[in-house]
């Protein structure tokens, strides 16, 4: 007689999107011996004529390196993804897509499986992200259109920032407003969700007095008590904070009514103006990025630097205030991991906190950067949001089955 035979399960893997305006960020996590293990990411470039795919496995060798049919349209780049995806995984099977949403409203505090109604509510926040929230949200649904039986899952850029006390979001507009949702909501929590994680493993005093500087071409900071957020330099918008690439950040209303009234700027140019000539291109009249900034010896251009640390500094302060005291500074994002000069001379302002920077250590990239003599921790870390993601997808896809198993 024979044995019955027993199937077993292809082990699963997980795929991470960050979809943008002119690029699609991805990252590959599949499952061994029940943890999750990044084993590849890439991004295609659809910036010019023609999309290009890069991908790299995980030690970062160049495994794909394609140009697609020039005229590829979205679909036809997710499609290119997620075959890319898939043979990478076998024998693993694609169980699930997380998804960087970076508007999640008041209503979620934690990812969500995606549904039309989901998608339908999130589509009403675009213009409180209109730089990210239309992307994300055309990657999900493109993504439903081509694969409709694969759970997908919404990881929300604001929800690590809900906890925030009620005084700490309140602007001070009529009360009706704030019952509208018209308040602070903050952005980058899933970069900030991630140095909490990770932050215990080097730092002894990581559940204390917290503050994360992500610096990038987005940047906000972020305050931190026992591995919560308790303020941030964002606000309603993803505009709002330190200044940007080509974001303006913080902003007297009264200068936009003048620019509206005076110059004569409708919403939409003022909207652009604000999102895509303003911050460090702005500032310098060349570039938004901080490498340029940093090997031109133009005036403007160095004006613009000091700009830029000047505000990182004094909103360290702020945060520092709102958290009671200051334990740990942390560094992530492209400007944070990789730009020594910011981190030296933000630092150097912070000296009134007890900061003390280790020269070598710095010019090294850390992670640990502070003096034995420093009063406050300070540390070099990677942002990781896919981390993030890849481990909410499978947590939420996990429970959804359940649920259907439950109720089958």
């Amino acid at each position: 007689m024979t044995a019955p035979t027993t199937s077993i399960p292809a082990p699963r893997g997980f795929a991470c999107f960050n979809a943008g305006s002119s690029s699609i960020k991805f990252a590959v996590y599949a499952e061994r011996d029940g943890q999750l293990v990044a084993t590849g990411r890439g991004k295609i470039d659809a910036g010019g004529d023609v999309p290009h795919l890069l991908a790299f496995d995980a030690d970062g060798t160049t495994v794909q390196d394609t140009t697609l049919p020039e005229g590829a349209g979205y679909g036809a780049q997710l499609g290119a993804v997620v075959d890319w995806v898939e043979s990478h995984l076998a024998p693993a099977r694609l169980a699930a897509i997380g998804h960087r949403v970076v508007h999640g409203g008041n209503a979620h505090a934690g990812p969500s499986l995606v549904t039309p109604a989901l998608l339908a509510e999130l589509a009403e926040l675009n213009p409180l992200a209109p730089l990210h929230q239309p992307h994300n949200l055309a990657a999900i649904g493109t993504m439903a259109h081509l694969h409709p039986g694969l759970p997908q899952v919404a990881c929300f850029d604001t929800a690590f920032h809900l906890g925030n006390p009620r005084i700490a979001r309140l602007y001070g507009l009529p009360r009706a407003l704030a019952e509208e949702g018209m308040m602070r909501y903050g952005f980058h929590g899933l970069s900030y969700e991630h140095i909490a994680a990770t932050l215990p493993a080097c730092e002894p005093r990581a559940s204390g007095r917290v503050v994360a500087a992500h610096l990038g071409s987005g940047a906000s900071m972020c305050a931190m008590v026992e591995g919560r957020s308790v303020a941030t330099t964002m606000g309603f918008s993803a505009l709002d904070g330190l200044p940007m690439a080509t974001r303006c950040g913080n902003l007297d209303p009264g200068l936009v009514l003048h620019l509206l009234r005076n110059r004569h700027l409708t919403p939409d140019a003022l909207e652009h103006m604000l999102y895509h000539d303003s911050g460090l291109l702005g500032l310098s009249g060349t570039s938004g990025d901080m490498r340029a900034l940093l090997a031109n010896p133009d005036a403007a251009a160095r004006e613009a630097v000091d700009v830029f640390v000047y505000r990182i500094a004094r909103e360290l302060g702020s945060l520092a205030a709102a958290a009671g005291g200051l334990d740990v500074l942390v560094f992530t994002g492209g400007i944070g991991e990789h730009a020594p000069e910011i981190r030296a001379r933000v630092c150097a302002q912070a000296a009134w906190l007890g900061v003390r920077l280790d020269p070598a250590a710095n010019a090294a990239g850390g992670p640990r950067l502070h003096a034995a003599d420093s009063a406050v921790a300070v540390w070099a870390l990677p942002a990781d949001e896919e981390a993030v993601i890849a481990r909410a997808t499978r947590a939420v896809a996990d429970a959804a089955a359940r649920g259907t198993r439950m109720h089958g």
